[in-house]
């Protein structure tokens, strides 16, 4: 029997806001519990720190590079085939809830070809999700912390009032009222929390988080660093925890229609949160830059894979990059998409099916920056093209160091040593394997300069 799937999928969210993740404060216990029955990637990173490419890259399985989608405001082209597709193709019943980032498109100054902002997204352009969808283009333009609206598979508005992550939760639960139960399900709840609200320039907890969560363990690489954290952070965790209390009410749906033992839940972020403390000499990121990098507050992201085959509360110290998150869905499916999709399947790793597999991960940087980097176990390297503008180009033809730490001496990155002639033979080690996944990637090598 082919197992239901839910993803449940959270936007700025750090893996050290989870228990299982080595968050010391209860914030996310029903996760906690998740983890240790199914497994947990201890160092899972995301392959592009933006809401938008990252989203078109979970859709499709490609390169964000590949299919145009570099930068926010791009939308996802009509042509190119997504998890949507392929599973109701294999017969699965799709749901969509949430965010969804990929319809409207413009210009890097927001001139807009088409502006789904404040409307409906159009049938044509949610990616092959046509049945349930409750959901908005860029839900912080419809909504904030505490209320707002989103449209539904026929585009009407469906209006809320309440904090935003019960009450989208409640509008996913709305499936299981209306699901055709002869087939197996395929539902993503794309929560924006705990994104900050763009509008109201701060991160929006439920009431009485700044309360709760005043005394929150500060980590290491933010207590190192001036950024917001100190006035932003408890509303972070309160969002986190809001997040997880949800998650619960969905895993007990499961659980009431006796769902949960044959449904695969998959837990994850597109990105982390760095609080500002990075990305200081880049002049497009404005005051709301908490990405944009290729630092582990950015990059490292949570994820947990639980049920099916994904079982024993395993916790996997492999590196791993979430671009690999569409093939493992899809296998789960029984769905072999070969080369059609970037990545690797998940449980391969969990299994060690490979002993000669690299343990390295790769990322894109956009609109900070156009910037690329390799993270191995005991390294960060990160590159970017000197005078070039991340929002307008999706890559560069030249590239200059623009970061190296050594992870073991320096776990919270922040010491450079880029220029330390002592480091350029590591580097040059990281280097090579840095430019040849760019020229598979993008077509092209790159020449490095000086700065």
């Amino acid at each position: 029997m082919r197992p239901n799937i839910l993803v449940y999928f959270t936007d700025q969210q750090r893996a050290d806001t989870c228990g299982c993740f080595g968050q010391s404060l209860d914030i996310t216990p029903n996760l906690d519990a998740l983890a240790a029955e199914g497994v947990a990637f201890d160092q899972a990173f995301t392959p592009q720190p933006v809401c938008g490419p990252f989203r078109a890259m979970l859709q499709t399985g490609r390169w964000a590079t590949e299919i145009g989608c570099f930068r926010n405001n791009v939308m996802l082209p009509r042509n190119v085939k997504t998890l949507a597709n392929y599973f109701t193709e294999a017969g699965y019943e799709t749901g969509y809830v949430g965010k969804w980032h990929l319809a409207s498109d413009g210009d890097e100054q927001y001139h807009q070809r088409l502006d789904f902002f404040h409307e409906p997204v159009p049938r044509e352009l949610r990616g092959g999700y046509n049945g349930f969808w409750r959901a908005a283009d860029v839900l912080e333009f419809t909504s904030d912390g505490y209320g707002g609206y989103v449209f539904d598979e026929e585009g009407r508005k469906r209006c809320f009032e309440g904090y935003r992550v019960d009450c989208l939760t409640d509008m996913a639960l709305e499936f299981f009222d209306i699901r055709d139960k002869r087939k197996p399900f395929f539902l993503t709840v794309s929560h924006i929390e705990p994104h900050h609200q763009n509008n109201h320039h701060h991160y929006e907890g439920p009431p009485g988080s700044k309360e709760r969560f005043r005394d929150f363990p500060v980590p290491p690489d933010l207590a190192a660093l001036e950024g917001d954290w100190r006035a932003e952070y408890p509303d972070y965790l309160g969002a986190c925890a809001s997040l997880d209390a949800n998650l619960g009410k969905l895993l007990a749906r499961l659980k009431e229609e006796g769902l949960y033992e044959n449904t695969v839940v998959v837990f994850l972020s597109d990105h982390g949160s760095h609080f500002k403390t990075r990305n200081r000499d880049a002049h497009l990121c404005g005051a709301d830059d908490y990405k944009r990098t290729c630092h582990d507050s950015a990059l490292r992201v949570p994820l947990v894979i639980a049920g099916g085959p994904f079982r024993g509360g395993l916790h996997v110290q492999s590196l791993v990059s979430t671009a690999s998150v569409p093939k493992t869905l899809l296998a789960l499916a029984g769905v072999d998409v070969g080369e059609a999709m970037i990545g690797e399947n998940l449980l391969d790793v969990v299994h060690g099916k490979d002993p000669n597999r690299p343990n390295r991960v790769f990322a894109q940087i956009s609109e900070s920056r156009v910037g690329r980097c390799i993270r191995t176990a005991d390294w960060l390297y990160a590159i970017h093209a000197p005078n070039v503008d991340g929002s307008a180009a999706p890559g560069s033809q030249v590239y200059a160091d623009d970061f190296l730490y050594d992870l073991r001496a320096d776990p919270w990155e922040l010491h450079n040593l880029a220029g330390n002639p002592a480091y350029f033979p590591q580097r040059d080690v990281l280097r090579a394997p840095l430019l040849d996944w760019i020229g598979k990637t993008e077509g092209f090598c790159p020449r490095m300069v000086e700065d």
